[in-house]
């Protein structure tokens, strides 16, 4: 059974960081992924990695703003979040293809999401 539990949200300043994680259990060799959704919007895809190259895909509005990253021993995917934004307020969740081609749509699993909100 697919586990996915995320943690790590909370209230920022703008301009300011905040690392979220995700300890996923009953995958492996999965593609990981973050989404968000803010209030009024529909979930956007946010960012990608593979289990086993690292490889990573992010969206354009958070290029060069956000890191995710795997660590494989505690199955565990955190996304770095620097920079931060008003418009990044959203509640994020972590998400699991069930295959290992990474990609930005088709994720199978998901978590219940924690709120991270970037005050102006």
């Amino acid at each position: 059974q697919v586990q996915l539990v995320e943690s790590g949200g909370g209230l920022v300043q703008a301009g300011g960081s905040l690392s979220l994680s995700c300890a996923a259990s009953g995958i492996s060799n999965n593609v990981m992924g973050w989404f968000r959704q803010a209030p009024g919007k529909e979930r956007e895809f946010v960012a990608a990695i593979t289990w086993s190259t690292g490889r990573s895909l992010y969206a354009e509005s958070v290029e060069g703003r956000f890191t995710i990253s795997r660590d494989n021993a505690k199955n565990t995917v955190y996304l770095q979040m620097t920079s931060l934004r008003p418009e990044d307020t959203a509640v994020y969740y972590c998400a699991a293809r069930d295959s290992s081609v990474l990609t930005t749509r088709t994720y199978k699993y998901w978590g219940q999401g924690t709120q991270v909100t970037v005050s102006s």
